[in-house]
């Protein structure tokens, strides 16, 4: 090997078939973009393919370098190292570098040198004794990846990405943080080891049933897109959102710990005033009973000027979190691309570039239906009335949503649809009305499940409705989905579902018509809404 390297191979002198292929395998390791280095058991230079002397370029040709030892050639590139390489004294740089030859220690290095550049080594045992060092130019990819770490450093949320083992390949401190971690001991760890180290640890608050639920939240990381809330023993609140990529997760947490200690204040409160009425109903005393009404009225006014106060500041919170999801998608994204896009695939530009306009999209659907509310709440929305097909409308709906509904294996049923059943409606109002109602059965619909239009008479009045048989809604929800920023089962929002704002608008235009939206579900058995509009 070393004789081979030296000096040219014509392949036309040679007569045995090994000595013809080891020409054409020198030959193409000459093509290589990585040095490749071989040493015998002594650590001396037995071989070095031509790449090697594009990355030293101030060493001596590699010819001349044949027969020197290891430490040597390390001691040689000296002058070409970054200063911070030789702080501990050319020695010790040396010493660390055999490290990888005699002891074994076979970890990838990073050396960087004074022109910028940085090369990772790499070295492993060859059969015959010696040893094989991989020499490889790192310095796109590095820069890379800090660009990278520091835009996920500067995310308020706990951010991680896994790889397509589910091994952890870049977090922030706010993720390392709840793992009880530093950054740099959580790269390469496994996704379900650092869930169930997380509740049995105690950090994470399981109630009951702790491989059940260990469970569930591997089954949300596996998901396509999900979310759920994490409770931590220290009182803390996240929204857990997961979703896959081309090749592998990304996992956001969201502290949402002040809405849901507000969510506790208000049930305390209405314990509180249930107890109070209670007390008030068994007084005999009518003094008693007067005084005890006068002191509830007076906390009662007390805590209605808080609670006025507290959803103030949820709506502010609530909304600068909707505007800034969306935003922060469509920065983020865009400067990655801007950053890195002769990196990336045509895949991935393109999942990207669909990222953006999806939050795009998201940012402006909010945008409209806030202003669409703020006219109804402020009277400033005038209906322009006329004759509206109510059956027609919700066809022109089932063909808008189908290939929605398609993706969810759902079927939209308008066979009970007939056409020529008009109310006297506003068409844009009508036509949100409509839409709203169908994107909310679709929304939470089950898979694979049917989403039933009908449409009828009802005395002076036109009644449709939109059924779905997905998991519904408990009772004790129904009245608070209707108000904004609420969806089913939850009070803050499912990002992958919209804004809370359907169900809200829908009765806004019904009642501005002089006409009702009714809801009604049961959970696990499907969800119904009901809307009548006045017939011209």
């Amino acid at each position: 090997m070393a004789s081979l390297s030296a000096q040219k191979v014509h392949t036309s002198n040679l007569e045995a078939p090994e000595d013809i292929v080891g020409a054409a395998l020198l030959g193409g390791l000459d093509c290589l973009r990585t040095a490749i280095t071989m040493y015998d058991a002594d650590e001396r230079l037995i071989y070095a393919n031509q790449h090697f002397d594009y990355l030293f370029r101030g060493l001596p040709a590699r010819a001349r370098l044949m027969g020197c030892a290891y430490g040597e050639i390390v001691a040689l590139e000296a002058p070409e190292l970054a200063d911070d390489m030789l702080r501990d004294g050319l020695d010790a740089f040396v010493a660390e570098r055999r490290a990888q030859l005699t002891d074994g220690d076979f970890r990838p290095r990073d050396i960087h040198l004074a022109d910028g550049r940085i090369l990772e080594i790499k070295s492993r045992r060859a059969p015959n004794g010696g040893w094989i060092v991989l020499w490889s130019d790192v310095t796109h990819a590095r820069a890379s990846y800090a660009r990278l770490e520091a835009a996920i450093e500067m995310s308020a949320d706990a951010f991680a990405f896994f790889d397509a083992r589910d091994r952890l390949v870049v977090c922030n401190k706010e993720y390392a943080a709840l793992h009880g971690r530093a950054v740099e001991e959580m790269r390469g760890a496994e996704f379900a080891a650092l869930v169930r180290e997380a509740v049995q640890s105690g950090r994470v608050r399981v109630e009951s049933g702790t491989e059940a639920w260990i469970e569930r939240r591997l089954d949300l990381h596996r998901s396509t897109a999900g979310a759920m809330t994490l409770e931590m023993r220290s009182g803390e609140a996240y929204l857990v959102r997961d979703r896959r990529t081309a090749d592998g997760h990304v996992c956001v947490l969201t502290d949402i710990t002040d809405e849901r200690r507000t969510e506790a204040a208000l049930a305390e409160q209405s314990q509180t005033l249930a107890k109070t009425r209670a007390e008030l109903a068994h007084s005999r005393d009518a003094a008693e009973k007067q005084a005890t009404y006068l002191a509830d009225l007076a906390q009662r006014l007390d805590a209605a000027a808080q609670s006025v106060d507290t959803t103030k500041k949820t709506l502010l919170r609530t909304m600068s979190h909707e505007l800034k999801t969306p935003l922060n998608a469509i920065i983020g994204f865009s400067d990655l691309l801007g950053q890195m896009a002769e990196r990336f695939s045509h895949d991935q530009v393109r999942e990207y570039a669909g990222l953006i306009h999806a939050g795009g999209n998201n940012l402006l659907r909010l945008i409209n239906h806030i202003l669409d509310l703020t006219k109804l709440a402020g009277g400033k929305y005038e209906p322009q009335r006329r004759a509206i097909d109510v059956g027609s409308a919700l066809w022109n709906a089932r063909d808008v949503f189908d290939e929605r509904a398609a993706a969810k294996s759902m079927t939209i049923d308008a066979g009970d649809c007939p056409i020529g059943f008009t109310v006297d409606a506003d068409e844009h109002a009508f036509e949100q009305i409509v839409n709203h109602l169908v994107d909310n059965a679709v929304s939470y619909g089950r898979e694979g499940g049917t989403i039933r239009l009908s449409v009828e008479r009802a005395g002076a009045r036109v009644r449709l409705r939109i059924c779905d048989d997905g998991p519904g809604v408990a009772a004790e929800d129904l009245q608070r989905i209707l108000e904004p920023f609420e969806q089913g089962g939850r009070s803050t929002i499912d990002h992958s579902h919209g804004t809370g704002l359907g169900l809200t608008l829908a009765k806004a235009f019904a009642e501005l018509h002089g006409g009702t939206l009714a809801i009604a579900s049961t959970a696990g058995e499907g969800f119904t809404a009901t809307v009548e509009l006045p017939a011209p």
